[in-house]
């Protein structure tokens, strides 16, 4: 049976350096090799997940931008590109003003690059890291202090921010009223007291980009992996959802099979003996 395996990153295949392994990259790449089809599931863009997978061999597409978009790291260009509508672009730069709030907008350019915008004068603790992590990146480039253009509000792929649980659950209340948009919210799992914000185009979610990976790869079945609360659909619209030791309670409650933690290479050591059963 033709098994299509898709992971998470962060807190999932990466490590608690949120990296991945030696050992991860090194029996991904074989199974790869042998046939296996792996992919991933991110919220992250190409730019930090291409660094990341450097050493690893993987399927060419992979799902990004929490579904928004699918990558193909052989052509190194979208092969499915979600946008935002301008209007709700619009009502969301409106939206988090009214709250306080600052958000990262993200403006995916014809080439792939994307031009990230922050309006903010400065940024908190936690952005500041943010940014430390991906200033040299080769496919983003930061624009702090600057508002995102009007004339890219038709470019636009995602915005995400960070705050207390307060300010952001308001936030996704006020813009799930008022916009199509899909919007999550999810605990940080780096950094305490922090949540984090997306908002998408509706219908926008992992679950349904690995629906179109499937679709695209011919897959029979699917196996997810996964430990936050946005790796809770694709976990239950999966064949098989499996969490990590380390996810989330409602994480592990929302999955078939609970494995070990991040830190011991569970994923990859299970895609090793699912595959090998196959």
């Amino acid at each position: 049976m033709k098994t299509l395996y898709v992971t998470d990153l962060d807190g999932t295949l990466l490590d608690a350096d949120a990296t991945v392994s030696p050992a991860t990259s090194r029996l991904l790449t074989e199974l790869t090799g042998a046939g296996a089809l792996i992919s991933v599931a991110t919220a992250r863009t190409p730019a930090t997940v291409e660094p990341l997978l450097r050493d690893t061999l993987t399927g060419s597409d992979l799902v990004v931008m929490t579904g928004a978009a699918l990558w193909n790291r052989i052509s190194r260009r979208y092969d499915d590109l979600r946008l935002l509508a301008a209007c709700d672009v619009s009502t969301v730069v409106d939206t988090m003003a009214a709250h306080g709030l600052h958000l990262f907008a993200y403006d995916v350019r014809p080439d792939g690059f994307i031009e990230v915008y922050h309006p903010a004068p400065s940024l908190s603790e936690a952005e500041e890291r943010f940014v430390a992590l991906r200033r040299n990146l080769q496919l983003k480039h930061f624009n702090l202090g600057a508002p995102l253009p009007e004339a890219d509000y038709g470019s636009t792929v995602l915005f995400f921010g960070m705050g207390s649980y307060e300010r952001i659950t308001a936030l996704a209340g006020a813009l799930r009223r008022t916009t199509g948009c899909y919007v999550s919210y999810y605990k940080d799992i780096y950094l305490d007291d922090v949540w984090l914000i997306e908002i998408f185009a509706g219908g926008v979610s992992k679950a349904e980009g690995i629906a179109r990976l499937r679709r695209l790869t011919g897959a029979e079945r699917v196996v997810t992996f996964g430990d936050n609360l946005n790796d809770i659909p694709m976990l239950r619209a999966a064949d098989l959802g499996v969490a990590v030791g380390n996810a989330l309670p409602e994480t592990k409650a929302a999955a078939s099979v609970v494995i070990g933690p991040n830190t011991a290479d569970a994923v990859a050591r299970f895609i090793a003996d699912d595959f090998a059963r196959q």
